[in-house]
């Protein structure tokens, strides 16, 4: 009996759980359920699986697997490696949490801001030849413009920070901006309360 004849066993309850969400995550942020899906599986294997293993254990169709897997492989979230005396590819998955967040933001940053930028800057430049556009609308293309550069560098220095510093920003949480002096404090969760 091959390997790929052998009846994989169901997943378990925690893994189906993580797999199922990680889906529906990647739905909302724009992403096919298959592909999320596929990701979720390949980072909670303690091995590299074949595509095979992948549509067996998801229960989807090769070719969709297939389509999936070429995706992942495009926002370097997963890696073909293989296996000695076996011919089929096998993918695995970055374990590295912090390594891996960093390649989602960075290819979401090259796919959604960086071609935002490129916009405004053609309706920057277009609007300043035409006395048809106000200049509050132009003010305001150049405020848009301003704020999104701005939010693209500060995206980047983040990203380029080592994964020990990004840890400790992290955990800080507020307390960076308290100490720059950007806030006064913690706000209530509570709402105000009226004098009885």
């Amino acid at each position: 009996m091959t390997e790929t004849t052998v009846k994989q066993e169901p997943l378990p309850p925690a893994i189906e759980r993580f797999v199922v969400a990680w889906g529906e995550m990647g739905e909302v942020w724009g992403v096919n359920r298959s592909v999320s899906q596929i990701h979720a599986l390949l980072y909670v294997s303690d091995r590299p699986l074949s595509a095979e293993d992948i549509a067996e254990r998801l229960r989807l169709a090769r070719s969709n697997v297939s389509t999936s897997l070429r995706e992942l492989m495009s926002w370097s979230l997963i890696r073909r490696v293989s296996a000695l005396g076996d011919r089929r590819d096998f993918y695995e998955a970055e374990a590295d949490v912090f390594e891996m967040v960093r390649r989602i933001a960075a290819n979401r940053k090259t796919r959604e801001i960086d071609p935002a930028i490129a916009a405004l800057r053609q309706c920057v430049a277009s609007a300043e030849g035409d006395a048809r556009v106000s200049a509050e609308v132009r003010k305001r293309f150049h405020s848009m413009l301003d704020f999104t550069e701005g939010v693209a560098r500060s995206f980047d220095e983040v990203l380029q920070l080592p994964t020990p510093v990004l840890q400790r920003l992290i955990k800080m949480g507020g307390a960076i901006a308290r100490f720059a002096g950007l806030t006064t404090g913690r706000k209530s969760k509570r709402g105000p309360t009226a004098d009885p």
